[in-house]
Parts: C-alpha cells; structure tokens; sequence
C-alpha cells in the first residue's frame, strides 16, 4: 500500500495545534491537568472548553489524561489489513484506488490517512475521497464533489448517494466490487474531487 499517514502523524499535528492555540506544550498542559484532580472525560472536556480549548486539541489532551483507544496506536498497515480481514478478495480493489488517488496529483500532494475504518485521501486543504470496505462484497469510493457542472453529466450516471457512508463531508459515491470497476470514471471523478477541495 502507498505510504499512510497513521495516529502518529494525527498526534503530532495536534500537538503543534495545541501550542499555536496556547502557547503551551501537551506535557505542560498534562502537568496542569493532573494538578486540577479531574478525574472523568466529561468534567475535563468542559474545563478545557473554558480554556478555550476545542476540537483536536482537546481530543488530544482527554486522551492523553484517561488512554488512547487500541486501534489509534495501531500503524496504517494495521488499520487497512483489519478492514479488510474478512473480505481480502477486495484489497486488490482498494489498493487500485488509493493508487489512482495518490496519482492524479503532481509531486506527492494527496496525503493517505488511514482510520479505524476508512482510508481517507487529502489535499493540503481537506479530505476529498474516502475508500471505505463498506460491506464484505463491495468497496465505496467516496466523494467530495462541490461543483456539478454541466460538463460532468457524461460521467454522473455512476455517482450515487454518499449517504451510506456516514460522512457528511462526502457528497457522492461510487460501488466497487472488482479490479475492472477502478476505471478512467473512477479516476476523472477523483480528479475533480481533487481539483475542486485543492
């Protein structure tokens, strides 16, 4: 599989984010943390809140305080392989899309972030396609399409509703079920999602 971004990566940005916001490191933040005798995730998540702190930052500090889920330690490798450990005959097809993903941009600009259970595709911007093994005979690319102008139509027929996938941020997707299904469609409406969330 082409080189996945993991929890590691996920945990150092969030770091960063965290000291931009505050000026504070996570071990500073950790230290104060434990000096205020918290002891459950809903009251650190409102005193953290009164700080200011939201989102990622404050993900990373509650996690940091009361233990990383399992699969957030787990490599990207990892993650993918569960995903498909009862449904191998679609690896193939799911490597062909991350392939077709990562190479409709020029010098390396799709980033590949593996989840629990999902393999998201990014611009330097936002995420713009999920592959997802959705169920154990079908794969589905999803799509953050923004713009349906009328010069897409020829290639609309395959789009469908996103809705399946749980992810707001998607707007359309596509079934894949083989190998022959990762075709020049597949690969223009990655394009255009690329282009359109750069």
């Amino acid at each position: 599989m082409v080189d996945a971004k993991d929890w590691r990566e996920m945990h150092e940005w969030s770091a960063q984010l965290l000291r931009r916001q505050t000026g504070q490191t996570v071990e500073d933040w950790n230290r104060t943390i434990r000096e205020t005798g918290i002891t459950n995730r809903d009251e650190l998540q409102d005193w953290l809140k009164t700080r200011n702190i939201n989102g990622y930052a404050q993900q990373l500090l509650i996690m940091e305080r009361f233990g990383y889920p399992e699969f957030l330690l787990k490599t990207a490798e990892e993650l993918v392989e569960e995903q498909f450990a009862d449904r191998r005959h679609l690896r193939p097809v799911f490597d062909e899309v991350i392939e077709a993903g990562v190479g409709i941009a020029h010098q390396g600009l799709v980033e590949v972030q593996a989840r629990k259970t999902f393999v998201a595709l990014r611009t330097r911007r936002r995420k713009f396609a999920v592959v997802k093994a959705t169920t154990k005979t079908r794969i589905d690319l999803g799509l953050r399409i923004v713009d349906m102008n009328s010069g897409h139509q020829r290639f609309a027929a395959r789009l469908q509703s996103a809705k399946v996938l749980r992810d707001d941020t998607m707007t359309h997707r596509i079934p894949l079920t083989r190998l022959e299904d990762v075709d020049d469609e597949v690969c223009y409406w990655l394009a255009v999602a690329y282009e359109q969330n750069t």
